[in-house]
């Protein structure tokens, strides 16, 4: 095999085949963490219950200067009012040019329950949940801490990734629900308050156009999306290395990763749910 041979005359080829092999090898160490941190989901119900419920305080509300401000709850709330107004900002601005502007509701509806939350929600959990479990496992790591629990019989896997990808998961189902009633209601409150549209208009177009399904779907969508984040973040913080700085590299390398996994998540969730003609159908009635 051309790997295994010392290669003096084509030092450049063995060195990206080191990068290829050793590539594919830090795949197939993520997955065996992976399956190990999900099959040990039931015991983080069962012998860690009390590490599971504080994690999901701790994620839901924030530690700290956090909680100051509503932890990830405000952060969350946030980001999806300012995304559902720019919806409605770009919506109604192009609807007008074509004089159906009263259709800024289906715009709405459509839009954001499908793309803009879910991807919106993909920021906010990897920069707030994400990040800090990465950086909260990386510090553990270089101080030993994780070392010492191994040491002591606890099943550090069970007792550090599971019950934290449990709570993320678990988090992420009330903040999703947050997320699309902060959209709905500052795309309302921008088209009906600042453009002047009346309620009733925007009401009624909004109502017409949206599904239940695609909440449901979107609530799904985030369920995945919670479940990814968690894994890659626990994954780098468990196996972070080189002092301070690793623990910040890290963080990096997680948010980069779990920022572009979960949008292919997305993507192919949606190609599934709503397939190419997205059980949309353009009618009043």
């Amino acid at each position: 095999m051309i790997c295994s041979l010392p290669s003096p005359r084509f030092p450049r080829l063995r060195h990206e085949l080191d990068v290829v092999v050793a590539g594919w090898r830090g795949v197939g160490a993520q997955a065996r963490f992976f399956a190990q941190t999900l099959a040990a989901v039931g015991d983080a119900f069962t012998a860690y219950r009390g590490e599971t419920l504080r994690m999901i305080a701790q994620m839901g509300l924030g530690a700290g200067a956090l909680a100051l401000i509503g932890g990830t709850v405000g952060i969350v709330g946030f980001l999806t009012l300012t995304a559902g107004s720019l919806v409605t900002i770009q919506g109604y601005s192009s609807l007008s040019d074509i004089g159906v502007e009263a259709l800024t509701g289906f715009v709405s509806a459509y839009v954001n329950g499908r793309i803009v939350t879910p991807l919106t929600a993909v920021i906010a959990l990897s920069a707030t949940i994400g990040a800090g479990t990465t950086a909260q496992l990386g510090a553990m790591r270089i101080n030993e801490e994780i070392d010492a629990l191994e040491v002591m019989g606890i099943r550090s896997v069970a007792y550090l990734a599971s019950t934290r990808v449990v709570a993320g998961v678990i988090v992420v189902i009330p903040l999703y629900c947050i997320a699309v009633w902060m959209s709905f209601m500052s795309a309302r409150f921008a088209t009906t308050v600042y453009y002047g549209q009346p309620t009733g208009i925007y009401d009624h177009y909004f109502s017409t156009f949206l599904q239940p399904t695609d909440i449901l779907w979107s609530l799904f969508q985030a369920v995945l999306i919670g479940l990814v984040v968690m894994l890659v973040h626990t994954y780098y913080g468990f196996t972070a290395s080189g002092g301070p700085a690793g623990v910040g590299e890290a963080v990096g390398r997680a948010v980069r990763t779990s920022l572009v996994v979960a949008v292919i998540v997305i993507l192919f969730a949606s190609l599934a749910i709503y397939g190419r003609t997205g059980n949309f159908h353009f009618s009043g009635g």
